[in-house]
């Protein structure tokens, strides 16, 4: 039996069902291979992929003096998310999602993923805490919240 604070926290025992299969199997995703859920390690390479493309495209701007500066750090959250949402939009994945082979997927597997979503979901990723917080198909809170899945593309 689950102890009661289990009942309320995402991808709890207690919330989920007895007889789960593979993540993603409720969205008729594969065990493996392509299509299949992304391994959090991948996802986190991904990202941070992305936050160094932005890191080096803020300092190459600003030039290396600004590293100092306190308002820099902001400005490389700007540029990472913009980096983020635009092609997240448009082709459902970043720089690093193509290097580390991954894709966003929407989980009634229309085509585009779209911008509302895509504001969101790097919104919630830039809040640190909403990623960790998974459930059993490795689905952080903001791709809960947006509907989404992070897949595998090879």
């Amino acid at each position: 039996m689950a102890r009661w604070i289990e009942s309320w926290l995402p991808g709890s025992p207690a919330g989920s069902p007895a007889n789960v299969g593979h993540p993603g199997e409720k969205f008729g995703l594969p065990a493996s291979g392509v299509n299949a859920t992304a391994p959090l390690g991948r996802r986190f390479v991904a990202i941070f992929v992305d936050w160094m493309i932005a890191y080096f495209l803020t300092l190459a701007f600003l030039g290396v003096d600004a590293l100092g500066a306190p308002n820099t750090s902001w400005t490389i959250l700007g540029v990472w998310y913009l980096l983020t949402v635009l092609p997240t939009a448009i082709f459902g994945m970043t720089a690093g999602m193509v290097a580390l082979g991954l894709r966003v997927a929407r989980t009634d597997m229309a085509r585009f993923v779209g911008v509302p979503r895509a504001l969101l979901r790097t919104f919630l990723i830039a809040l640190v805490v909403p990623p960790l917080a998974r459930d059993h198909d490795g689905r952080g809170w903001h791709d809960r919240a947006t509907t989404t899945i992070v897949i595998r593309t090879r």
